[in-house]
């Protein structure tokens, strides 16, 4: 009697345990267009996709709850304002409303190109720090800015940052 219920049970766990799933056309056509959303950028860094990316405007939003020093992790939507002239080593976000935020990439793992332009999405931490006036300098600099333009920074800036782990840049 023991070995029929044993046969049971094992007979019972098997068939429930049956891993089999059954598709549709609709399933199938949303990982289509799921598929060719990824395929319309370009990825730099890590993969990622652009899920979950919070608009500028929510992206904002946080950085005006943060302060000095704060760090969160992130993966928001942005379009690109300026890109380092040099390397493609930063780049600036336009984020709405005369906000900007700054861009660098994660141990210098990866560059934009120069010539970027338009929409990204960007994944890793969000920060703000307070930039000192020879980075400001640098970085103008880098941007290609006039010695006089440079020579007009005498103040540290407060400023919104960001480091990218990844990127989607729109095609």
């Amino acid at each position: 009697m023991k070995k029929l219920l044993t046969l049971l049970l094992i007979g019972g766990l098997i068939v429930s345990c049956k891993n089999e799933t059954k598709t549709n056309d609709t399933e199938q056509d949303t990982n289509i267009e799921e598929v060719s959303k990824e395929i319309a950028y370009n990825s730099f860094g890590k993969d990622i996709t652009d899920a979950d990316a919070l608009s500028a405007e929510r992206m904002v939003a946080h950085y005006d709850a943060m302060k000095v020093g704060d760090t969160v992790n992130a993966k928001m939507r942005g379009k690109i304002s300026e890109v380092c002239s040099k390397k493609g080593c930063w780049m600036k976000l336009d984020m709405g409303n005369d906000k900007i935020v700054r861009v660098t990439f994660k141990d210098y793992g990866f560059f934009m190109p120069l010539d970027a332009t338009g929409e990204v999405v960007v994944n890793g931490k969000a920060f703000v720090k307070q930039t000192s006036v020879a980075d400001l300098q640098h970085y103008a600099e880098d941007a290609g800015k006039t010695p006089e333009e440079i020579a007009k920074i005498t103040e540290p800036e407060v400023t919104m940052s960001f480091e990218a782990d990844g990127v989607l840049l729109k095609k």
